[in-house]
């Protein structure tokens, strides 16, 4: 009995590296190996890489640069010393699917270009919604699209928009000076949804936005997850986040359909509402509704990550914001008021290259996701039909090959244009975010009310930084606040 035991623990242990090597190919061998005898022609090869273990991939890698040692852009760099350069292209298996990482930009081009083949399906976007502007496809997205760019950036929109966002921005920057102690993240996402309903749907703060905000957080958690609908899921909980939205949004909708012309608030909602195409169509009620949501997922939380970061960023860089704060200054000697117009905003050249350069190195964006409907060659190597393929945004604005000194916070290399295809904070193509403009605009105005009449210091400046799901300080951007 006692050899017997002896025995096979030995042919346990002596068979551990042997699964070890099996775990370690299985992906390969399950989802590679298949693909060499499907491939026909010169072309018969994939990118180089590795999809790492059965079910997680690469995904305890991925993890290991974001999370544990907070290196997040070594887990391009460490492919491209394994791998080499060549055209940008890795294959992995990430977030549950054989995945293709593309990190140059004449390979992010061509994806971006080829909207017929590259479509946006992942992560789980169906939840905004099967009429959202994010999941139709081809002569619907053209037209939707068409519907939803001319309601947030023809300039009378910018205008109104202008007029609308300023008040609460005001209010809270006071109401900020009487706390002292503000922690950035938290005060500029109350102040931001709280114009998002104003501007999107006519809401007055209340209970029902606190409601709206926690079904928006449910909503996002959703999608990010791995689309399993059963009970206890954040996909399930994301769904039925989706339904409540609508049924809100839908009881806005009738009642600006009973307001007299008069009453109408002339906010995002309206403007979906009243929008025709050249053959006279509008929108239907679900069109409106799911791109209300779209609209408010896109805008939401990159403009209040993009606002804390240009917090943090100018306090860590004063000589930028005494630049900023002089060109502000000026502007408001020749205005009536306390608001500034989307006229003025234009002008503003310092600020509005604070702007670009705050949302470069937020990568509120960090992946773009795409999926092949086809087997696509690329320079010579093999995309295969149905892979994900997951733009690495964050790397092409973190790169020193594309921005000199990447990590220093300096507008002034705006005074010329990025290199092409090296900035894709709002995607690019056809599919570029249709809010861009409006993310913009909301930047700049919060900058120009915050330099010109307050100051703040950082209380923990070299705050450890957290890089999922979005790239944070770990306090939130702590300050204390005060007026000049």
């Amino acid at each position: 009995m006692e050899i017997t035991v002896g025995v096979l623990l030995a042919c346990v242990i002596g068979s551990l590296p042997l699964l070890g090597l099996l775990a370690w190919w299985w992906n390969e061998i399950w989802y590679v190996l298949p693909l060499k005898f499907q491939f026909s022609g010169t072309a018969t090869k994939l990118p180089p890489g590795h999809l790492g273990f059965p079910f997680v991939g690469e995904t305890l890698t991925f993890l290991l640069y974001f999370k544990i040692l907070g290196r997040p852009d070594d887990f391009i760099n460490s492919k491209r010393r394994r791998y080499g350069d060549g055209v940008g292209m890795y294959r992995t298996h990430l977030f549950g699917s054989p995945s293709i990482i593309a990190c140059f930009p004449e390979v992010s081009k061509f994806i971006f270009q080829s909207n017929d083949i590259f479509i946006l399906k992942w992560p789980s976007v169906d939840i905004l919604g099967q009429n959202s502007l994010v999941v139709v496809q081809g002569d619907a997205h053209k037209r939707l699209r068409n519907h939803v760019t001319q309601a947030i950036t023809r300039p009378d929109a910018l205008r109104r928009i202008a007029v609308l966002v300023q008040p609460r921005m005001v209010a809270a920057l006071h109401s900020w000076v009487e706390k002292r102690k503000i922690n950035t993240y938290k005060g500029i996402k109350k102040v931001t949804f709280d114009n998002v309903g104003k501007l999107f749907v006519g809401l007055q703060p209340g209970q029902q936005m606190d409601t709206i905000d926690e079904l928006f957080r449910g909503l996002l958690r959703g999608v990010r997850a791995y689309p399993l609908n059963f009970p206890g899921t954040a996909y399930r909980h994301a769904l039925q986040c989706k339904k409540q939205l609508d049924a809100i949004f839908r009881g806005e909708l009738e009642k600006k359909k009973r307001q007299h012309e008069s009453e109408k608030t002339n906010d995002l909602m309206d403007g979906l509402m009243q929008i025709e195409d050249d053959e006279g169509n509008k929108l239907s009620d679900q069109e409106v509704v799911d791109n209300i949501v779209g609209l408010v997922v896109a805008g939401y939380e990159s403009t209040s990550i993009a606002s804390m970061w240009a917090i943090y960023y100018l306090a860590k860089y004063p000589t930028v914001l005494e630049k900023l704060r002089e060109e502000n200054a000026a502007v408001c000697k020749n205005k009536k008021g306390d608001f500034i117009t989307s006229e003025d905003v234009a002008k503003l050249k310092y600020t509005n290259k604070v702007v670009e350069e705050t949302i470069r190195m937020a990568n509120i964006a960090a992946f773009i996701f795409r999926m092949a409907t086809r087997e696509v060659e690329y320079k010579g190597y093999k995309i295969p039909k149905n892979w994900k393929v997951i733009i690495w945004a964050r790397y092409f604005h973190t790169n020193p090959e594309n921005f000199e000194d990447p990590m220093r916070f300096n507008p002034d290399r705006w005074n010329e244009p990025a290199r092409p295809g090296t900035y894709h904070v709002f995607g690019n193509g056809s599919r570029i975010c249709p809010g861009n403009m409006l993310a913009r605009l909301q930047l700049a105005l919060f900058l120009h009310h915050l330099s010109v009449g307050y100051k703040w210091e950082l209380l923990n400046p070299d705050a450890d930084m957290i890089y999922l799901p979005h790239q944070l300080p770990v306090d939130g951007v702590e300050i204390v606040f005060n007026k000049i």
